[in-house]
């Protein structure tokens, strides 16, 4: 009996599944996101039946209800990446089982990043399999020959059909696997092309399987759409374990991994790697590294201090604000959020009585960093201020806080880190909010710490 072939349509962004083209979402509530694929209605029967048993992780004997009180909670199997930046955005080490899915812009790193984690992997007796599907092995090789030396334990394989990756997977038996990219993988089961909505969430969906039953380590490079997320469903990050995005510019020598989901650590930590001939090298001093080539006695320049995760960075905040020819001003940020530095602006007009609503406003943070962290709102003031008033603030001063409606100056999460780090690097004065100046002035003496209740205490500094 042949088979019946059916013409439905998919979501890109979300995965919800119609039978006819709709203009909104009903999952997402995007619009225009409905592609038409045509799919064949999948064999059922005790084939499939063992494989969504094996990727519930057990045979059908085991796949049964199970007491909470009865269930053994084991700590994860983890392994060293020998690259220390990317065990801290992993949350200390490769899970051994996980599935990961790396994003990034074309041409940011993230092969390079995976082929150098291969090459540390295998020289630490570990069996790494490298399936690439857009790659030839003698590209793959001159990518590999700018890295370093490869042990025989690193293993080469390009195919796209996912059918002859599982079998050669479980005929090699490998610790980790990494697959480049997930667009590019055909299930035979799925008739649509490759790169396809249905033909990107059943092959991670075989992936998955094949980690969970195997308990083997799978990268996934995932290309990504104009608005920046993972191209394909948006289910796709809920399936896998962690999703890892690289940021920064591709022309930029620096560039910054993020998690953005991680079941097995921290969201909040990044990682931060340098661009160069043999590869990506760790940035372990990033403070350092994002304010090299900073001007002298510039005005609308301020250093700041973030926190990422568990890691404070100090970054430059530049603003410039200059007199507008046209009825309405520009404001632009890098960086930052937009809409805050709106409305900073309008706190500096209404309670310390700038007239900034015929001037054009630009922010920058230097280094080409995102951070939307309310503790840099004193620091984009101050910055405003000083360009408004073309004063420069002094270089060795560092400020950090909140900034409400009303002016107030409040305190931010981790102070005595964000100081210890501006001590360590040389600064000698420190705006910070009253209540945390007042806490820990004797903790550190060597750093003058100078406290604000009130946007107006601080930008009455600047004259």
């Amino acid at each position: 009996m042949a088979t019946k072939i059916k013409t439905v349509f998919f979501c890109q962004s979300c995965g919800y599944e119609s039978a006819k083209w709709m203009g909104q979402c009903p999952g997402c509530k995007e619009w225009n996101t409905f592609v038409e694929e045509t799919i064949k209605p999948s064999i059922t029967g005790k084939g499939s039946k063992r494989a969504a048993a094996g990727a519930a992780g057990g045979s059908d004997a085991q796949n049964k209800p199970m007491k909470l009180s009865e269930v053994v909670l084991n700590e994860e199997d983890r392994f060293d990446t020998h690259i220390g930046e990317f065990n801290r955005v992993l949350g200390g080490g490769l899970v051994k089982g996980s599935l990961t899915l790396v994003g990034g812009d074309p041409g940011i790193g993230k092969s390079t990043l995976l082929l150098q984690t291969a090459r540390l992997l295998s020289a630490d007796k570990r069996k790494v399999l490298y399936i690439s599907g857009e790659e030839s092995l003698q590209q793959i090789k001159l990518r590999a020959n700018r890295i370093g030396e490869f042990t025989q334990d690193m293993n080469l394989f390009c195919e796209t059909d996912l059918g002859t990756i599982e079998e050669t997977i479980r005929r090699s038996a490998p610790e980790v696997v990494i697959i480049d990219s997930i667009q590019t993988m055909f299930n035979e089961n799925v008739s649509s092309a490759p790169g396809s909505v249905s033909q990107v969430r059943e092959s991670t969906a075989v992936l998955m399987r094949i980690a969970k039953q195997l308990g083997i380590s799978v990268f996934i490079v995932g290309h990504v759409t104009k608005e920046g997320t993972v191209a394909g469903p948006r289910v796709l990050e809920h399936m896998v374990d962690t999703v890892l995005y690289f940021e920064g510019d591709r022309h930029a020598s620096y560039r910054i991994l993020r998690a953005v989901k991680n079941r097995f650590g921290s969201t909040n930590e990044i990682g931060v790697f340098e661009m160069r001939n043999e590869g990506l090298v760790e940035v372990s001093n990033p403070s350092e590294f994002m304010l090299e080539g900073r001007p002298e006695n510039a005005s609308g320049s301020i250093v700041t201090c973030s926190i990422e995760g568990t890691r404070p960075i100090l970054i430059e905040i530049q603003a410039l604000v200059s007199h507008t020819n046209f009825n309405f001003p520009r404001r632009q940020a890098n960086g930052t959020d937009y809409n805050r530095v709106n409305l900073l602006m309008a706190v500096l007009e209404k309670r310390v009585g700038l007239e900034l609503s015929s001037y054009d406003c630009y922010i920058n943070l230097a280094g080409g960093m995102k951070l939307i962290e309310p503790a840099l709102d004193l620091s984009m003031c101050m910055a405003i201020v000083s360009s408004f008033r073309n004063r420069a603030i002094p270089d060795e001063v560092i400020a950090f806080g909140e900034v409400g409606l009303s002016g107030e100056v409040r305190s931010v999460n981790m102070p005595d880190v964000r100081i210890s780090e501006a001590e360590r690097l040389g600064f000698k004065t420190c705006i910070v909010p009253k209540t945390v100046a007042e806490k820990y002035a004797k903790k550190f003496p060597k750093i003058k710490l100078i406290g604000v209740s009130s946007v107006q205490d601080a930008v009455g500094m600047i004259r």
